[in-house]
């Protein structure tokens, strides 16, 4: 009986069951009858025979054409074929043919965790690729903070970042550069004179200390949220509720001050902070609407009280100046005269006295 060995084949020849020899590519007589057998293996491929590689290595020739390829717990090795990524090679041994195929292989320390130049756009944009690193982006208006197995490392500027992860665990922080802004909403507070209220509070502030930030105050957000509590509170607790409503930018200056002395020890500046709404009790609103009820209709009375004196003050002038002056009384008479008769129908006049006088008479019966 004949074999035949193509050309991307070796085969591996057996006698009773036992390794003797390997044969290259064509036509070879293989006594059956005797106990040989033949087993083909395919040279584009890994060794994959069932049989342990190491009987075969003990042979001077299948020793010539394999590549052993060993990887430790603390690399991984990528793996070309023919230029082409073909596999990641994680901890292990592994045994290449290498007659056909040029194979090329490429390692990486893990250990070191930041990725070298060497490894271009190409290369890490290939998806075999992709699950042995982690990638992150900080943009300009973020602050980047890099820890490695849990430990603060370094900040990172503004980037493209790629780390190795199979030895390591990667972890980056971003925080914002720019203004931020905390709200207060209906915060119920006392003011000095034990009046109960609400109040809705805002803030902006701005991260300048990131490393204090992320190591040394859990959950920046919720200790700066109390913060403000704090502050508020202990504030309005020392203003009566009329200095609050009337002087609200004054009491958020203040209040904006007391922020800025905690400032540092949080890692962030403050800037604006404002009072947004002042909200009552159902019953303390109607308290005040009747105050204030009160203190507008005080103001009317007052400034009624006054246009009363101012006219009866005209009228006492007025009269002085008739008195002082008869032409002036006959004057207004007449004008008098003249709105009365023009709400009147006919006038009947007597002829035998002046008609100023029997008008005088007239109106001085009636």
């Amino acid at each position: 009986m004949f074999v035949n060995v193509k050309e991307n084949e070796i085969g591996l020849v057996f006698k009773n069951g036992i390794f003797i020899k390997v044969i290259q590519k064509g036509s070879h007589l293989c006594p059956q009858l005797l106990g040989y057998n033949v087993e083909l293996e395919d040279l584009t491929g890994s060794y994959s025979n069932p049989l342990s590689i190491n009987i075969f290595l003990k042979n001077p020739d299948f020793a010539s054409i394999v590549e052993i390829v060993e990887v430790s717990e603390k690399e991984i090795v990528i793996h070309k074929q023919d230029g082409v990524i073909k596999e990641v090679l994680k901890a292990g041994k592994y045994y290449f043919y290498k007659t056909i195929i040029k194979h090329e292989f490429i390692r990486v320390d893990t250990t070191q965790y930041e990725m070298g130049a060497e490894f271009d756009e190409s290369i890490l944009t290939n998806p075999i690729l992709t699950p042995f690193y982690v990638e992150y982006f900080v943009y300009e208006y973020q602050f980047g903070l890099l820890f490695v197995n849990g430990k603060f490392i370094r900040k990172l500027s503004p980037g493209r970042y790629r780390f190795w992860n199979q030895t390591t665990t990667i972890n980056v922080t971003l925080l914002e550069k720019r203004i931020q802004q905390i709200e207060i909403q209906g915060q119920e507070l006392l003011t000095q004179d034990r009046i109960s209220l609400r109040l809705n509070f805002t803030c902006q502030y701005q991260i300048t200390n990131p490393e204090k930030v992320i190591l040394e105050v859990q959950n920046y957000t919720d200790q700066l949220h109390i913060l403000m509590q704090l502050v508020l509170r202990d504030f309005v607790s020392s203003w009566k509720l009329d200095s609050l409503l009337e002087k609200k930018e004054e009491a958020a200056s203040v209040i904006l001050n007391r922020l800025k002395e905690k400032e540092k020890s949080f890692g962030v500046e403050f800037h604006n902070a404002g009072i947004k709404d002042v909200i009552l009790p159902g019953e303390m609103k109607d308290i005040l609407n009747t105050v204030v009820i009160a203190e507008k209709k005080a103001q009317a009375n007052i400034i009624m009280r006054r246009e009363e004196t101012a006219s009866t003050r005209s009228l006492l002038n007025t009269a002085k100046l008739m008195e002082e002056n008869p032409t002036l009384f006959r004057l207004k008479e007449l004008e008098y005269l003249e709105k009365i008769l023009e709400k009147m129908g006919t006038v009947n006049v007597n002829t035998n006295s002046p008609l100023l006088d029997q008008f005088a008479a007239l109106f001085g019966k009636q």
